[in-house]
Parts: C-alpha cells; structure tokens; sequence
C-alpha cells in the first residue's frame, strides 16, 4: 500500500472510511472541533471542514479534542517509525518507550546525538509537534486506556501514565477530551469495541490491557515462534494451539514485571495482563509487548509489496498478517543470537536455560514457572560461563558482546542508529553478518532485513519454488519489508523443522 501522500487521497481514505490508514495520519474538523482516524463511523465532513495532521499530538497542539466515536488515539502507532531510520523516526520510537517521561527533552537529544534544538526543529517541521507534546499525547492515550478499561484509582492512573502531579493529569484530560477524568471513565463504550473495558481479572495486583494492532494478525505463527525459543525461567507458554498464553519476565526502569499475553484475539487486539512493581513502569512496559507482537506492523503494506513477486504473493496469501517479532529486552536478544550460533534451534535453547540459571536475577517472589530475570550484561561481561559447556573462543565472544552492550559500545535503544550499530557489532570479535543482521531485525525491530547467507531462508525458498541465485539483487523488490519476506519462507511448511542459524562460518567473523 502507497502512502497517502496527498490531501485529496487522503479526503477519499477518510470517504471511504479506511482503516489501513488508522494511524498513518488523523483528521480534523473546523466545525466540530474533533479530530479523528480515517475509519471514523461518524457522517464524513465536507473537504473544505477538513484538515489533515500526521499526529494526534498536532491536532492536539491545534486545540482540536479527540473523537469519542472512533477513539483515534488508540490506533496502533505508524508502522512508519519501524521502517525509518533517520532522526525523526528514531526519535518516534525512543518517546514510545518513555524517554522524554523519564529523561526529558535533553536525554533524547543525547540519545539521538543531537541538539534540543535540533530534535525540536525537525520533529516540529515533519509532524506539527515537538517531543514535549508527542510525550503528553502518548501519556494522555494511556491514560484514558486506564479510566476506560480498568478500576484504579485516578491517582493512580495519573502516575502509571507518567504525569508529573495529579493536577497535571487532570488539567490534560480535559484539555483534550473536554471531559473529567470521572467523566471521560462514566463515557468508555461497551466492552465489544476495542477500546472498551477489560473484564475484570480475578488475581489482584494484575492490570489487564488491550493491545491494539491493524489488519489481520497471524497468531499462530507468532505463538509457535515463541514457544519454540521460550527458555525456563523466564518464559512459559502454556495451553493448547490456538488457545495458548505466553508469559515472561520483565527487567523494566523502576522495577520489575510479569507479562501474559493470550493468543486468542479480539476484533483488533491482544489480551494482555502486566504485573508490576512499579506502576510507573506501564507505557515501557506496554511498548515493550507491542515491540515483541509486532503490533504496530502495517499489514497492508507488506502484502502490498510483497504481493508483486510471484512467489510470495502465494505465501502471503496462506499467512495474512504474517508478523517478524521482535525483542523485550535488547541485550537479552543479542545475547542468545550469540548462544545460538552453530547449535540447533533445541540446544541454543538449551544453553540460555542454563545461562539463567546460572547468572539470572530471582524475581524477589516467583510467578509459578517464572523464577528468573535475564541475566545482566554487565554481569555476564566479568562471568567465567565455564557452566554453559561452550567453545572458549564462544564465551570469549559473549563476554565481549556483553561488555560492548554495557558500556554503550554498541547501544541497543530504541532509537539507535541501525547501521553504526550493526557496523560496531561487525567489529566485535566472533559476530559475524549473520548474527549482527539478525540482532539488527528483533533487537531493533528493522522491518528490512535481509540474512542472505542464511540456509533455512534459501531452504525455504526452494521449497516454495522461488530462485535462490543472486538473493540480494532479487530482494530488492521487497524492500523495504525484507524481513517480513524471510519470516515467509522460514513458514513454508516443511517435514523435519527449520532452524534459524547462522552459515557455518560465523563463528570466525571479525
């Protein structure tokens, strides 16, 4: 799917009542003073009432209030920022994980290496508003998802969604949906809608949320990439297919977490349940979830692009809304990329049971089979691992991974730069392409990877029949979406599993 990129196409979206451009970009109008998503259900608006805006913060900025029909700021957020990886779109996904909540302004500069004013400047020029508003319109979502869908108390939900004060809290809910916040909860629809509230959970200290996403979504395929890869300790699955729940621990900012998500889908989102030491903690953790489901993927889009090749328009076909997960912790990813080099698909997971149970944080009260947080990189950096019964030239690697991770050598944030990054990874000893390209598709959620070298994706192309030669100049067709092309050919079904390893050389890498 094209982008919208002019207002009369984006007129006939919002005539036509689009939902593969919720979140892509909002509308507003002059005469009712809302803004709203293109799939608004409410009688469309005259074009000359109208007016355009790539963020809810913009129309927000411009003293419009958000829809009480449509609910536009619960839309999943642009797959845009995924695929972008210049300063605007780094700084998108860094304020999703609460940056400017918990750094300010200056830390998100920092982290992108440029100047306030810089940041302020571009993100003002490309979206209609500056990462303070960005910030308060994000913090204002979560909000509203908490009067809406759950009991807590408004104290509460003020500091879970990351407001300085109570009277902050209520000052922004009424500026932008012209509602109390007792008002706005007396107004949340039936429990039908996506946006509706959650049932209550019987286990108190729970926070039961609905994760958003667009277009189809293959659960089953996620779920059983998960499930293969779960490691004790700090991963369960349990039920049968189609039916299943994922659980995992969580190392957040301020505390520590507990995450269940179902794979039974609602019309449009993931059940989900947090349990936190911090409530804090939410939106990062929250984000966090999405990163993993890949909940903010445009499905359309893919298909669209993907659709033009004459093999993956059959695979597209069998697996709509076919998703590339990506990672809850970073550093944890990058590791077992590392564990996994050269070994099974079983015994990489073999070796990260032993490594949490070895150096893994306890969780200060366990979560039935969830004992452990992943280890800490800066643990690992000093560890021997002699418990893991790896090569030394593979725990030699490790520890270097480990000690580059710690040190901010190679940062792994959300808003990194992806080439410096998988540049710095190639210059660590043992990491060869195959591994730093993988890090760089999960770690930092790249939605344009291509592992040409890897066997089990060249496998899976001959067996649905695409042509192996000359990969990389066939798959620039795909772009920018490669990675969701592997994750295709790694789902062609096959009698004995496929497992997604490096080439046989890559532990002789730089």
């Amino acid at each position: 799917m094209d982008s919208v990129s002019n207002e009369d196409s984006r007129y006939e979206a919002v005539r036509s009542r689009d939902a593969r451009f919720d979140g892509a970009f909002f509308f507003a109008v002059s005469t009712t003073g809302i803004y709203c998503r293109p799939s608004c259900p409410a009688t469309t608006p005259r074009r000359r009432n109208v007016t355009f805006f790539p963020t809810s913060a913009a129309a927000q900025g411009s003293g419009f209030r958000a829809c009480r029909r449509c609910r536009p700021d619960a839309v999943p957020g642009s797959a845009e920022w995924n695929a972008r990886a210049d300063v605007v779109g780094r700084a998108m996904r860094l304020i999703s994980e609460g940056v400017v909540d918990r750094e300010g302004v200056r830390g998100l500069a920092a982290r992108l290496g440029y100047s306030t004013r810089q940041v302020q400047r571009q993100l003002n020029a490309e979206l209609g508003a500056g990462p303070v508003a960005l910030a308060r319109a994000q913090r204002a979502h979560t909000a509203r998802i908490l009067l809406q869908t759950t009991g807590l108390q408004a104290a509460e939900i003020a500091f879970a969604a990351g407001f300085a004060s109570v009277r902050q809290f209520n000052d922004t809910i009424k500026e932008i949906y012209a509602l109390t916040p007792s008002e706005l909860r007396a107004a949340r629809p039936g429990r039908t809608v996506p946006s509706g509230p959650v049932a209550p959970y019987a286990t108190t200290g729970v926070l039961p949320l609905r994760l958003a996403f667009r277009g189809p979504y293959a659960a089953r395929q996620l779920f059983d990439h998960l499930q293969r890869r779960a490691l004790t300790g700090i991963e369960d699955i349990s039920g049968e297919v189609g039916a299943r729940t994922y659980r995992r621990t969580l190392r957040l900012p301020n505390g520590t977490g507990v995450a269940e998500v179902d794979e039974v889908t609602g019309d449009g989102w993931l059940n989900c349940r947090l349990r936190l030491t911090e409530l804090r903690d939410l939106t990062t953790a929250s984000q966090r979830m999405r990163r993993l489901f890949d909940l903010d993927a445009d499905p359309y889009a893919v298909a669209e692009r993907l659709g033009e090749d004459p093999v993956l328009a059959r695979l597209v076909a069998q697996r709509p809304g076919l998703r590339a997960p990506g990672a809850p912790d970073p550093h944890e990813l990058a590791v077992r990329a590392v564990l996994g080099q050269q070994v099974s698909l079983a015994a990489g997971r073999t070796l990260g049971g032993a490594l949490v149970a070895a150096y893994g944080e306890p969780l200060p009260e366990p979560a039935g089979p969830l004992t452990h947080l992943f280890p800490r990189t800066d643990d690992l950096a000093q560890a021997s691992l002699a418990e893991l019964g790896m090569p030394a030239s593979r725990r030699a690697t490790l520890r270097t991974l480990s000690a580059a991770l710690a040190d901010g050598t190679v940062p792994l944030d959300a808003g990194a730069d992806r080439d410096q990054v998988e540049h710095a990874l190639l210059g660590l000893r043992g990491i060869g392409p195959w591994t730093a390209g993988y890090i760089r598709m999960r770690a930092l959620g790249d939605p344009d990877v291509l592992l040409s070298g890897d066997a089990a994706v060249r496998a899976g192309m001959r067996r649905a029949g695409a042509p192996t030669a000359a990969l990389a100049a066939h798959a620039h067709g795909w772009r920018p979406w490669r990675s969701y092309a592997m994750h295709h050919f790694w789902n062609v079904p096959t009698t004995e599993p496929a497992d997604i390893r490096p080439p046989t050389t890559e532990s002789t890498g730089p």
